[in-house]
């Protein structure tokens, strides 16, 4: 008995981003298509197997400790960002300020798809989700730069909405348009949550 149970909830990807090495910032650049590598996005600042533990682990490491790379990608729901779009008042929410790699569109509900779940493309690409993106302040200061006045409401806008983050489990090539189909894990909530 398979462990992951196939869906027939898919989402098609309408938006990638990559941030560079060298930013200055948490802007995404735009991007037609990718190889996702076992690193990740080649060049991308979230790229590689391991990183250093930030604070949203400081309850498990130190921070800087030498941790596997399970953010190698920051995936949003395409219905999510026009959600925070209208709470916050703009028109559109452009996935550059939020450091994006990936927006899908199609799957309701996104950021609370299970943790350990698989998003696969036709070809076998396949990331697997690590658990939702925590909404944090730098978004907030790129968004504010765009529109004044905005970007102070979007941490609480963006609670449970800012996507999940995921890393690569079969190599392949990603594009605009490729569609992914949902893979949950055949596993109950836990009963003492």
């Amino acid at each position: 008995m398979p462990e992951l149970l196939p869906t027939d909830h898919t989402a098609t990807i309408v938006w990638m981003g990559m941030v560079p090495q060298d930013r200055s910032d948490i802007r995404s650049q735009e991007i037609d298509r990718a190889r996702a590598t076992y690193a990740g996005f080649a060049g991308d600042f979230h790229a590689g197997l391991t990183r250093p533990s930030c604070v949203r682990v400081k309850s498990q490491y130190p921070q800087g400790t030498e941790i596997r790379n399970t953010r190698q990608f920051s995936i949003l729901s395409a219905e999510e960002l026009a959600e925070i779009a209208a709470e916050i008042g703009v028109d559109k929410l452009d996935p550059r300020l939020l450091g994006a790699s990936i927006v899908v569109q199609g799957i309701a509900d996104f950021t609370h798809i299970p943790p350990a779940s698989r998003l696969q493309s036709p070809s076998g690409t396949t990331l697997t989700v690590d658990m939702l993106n925590g909404p944090c302040n730098l978004p907030a200061r790129e968004i504010e730069k765009e529109a004044p006045g905005h970007g102070k409401g979007f941490k609480a806008a963006a609670m449970g909405r800012r996507g999940v983050t995921a890393w690569v489990e079969r190599e392949g090539d990603l594009a605009i348009g490729d569609t992914l189909r949902l893979h949950v894990p055949g596993q109950r909530a836990w009963a003492l949550l």
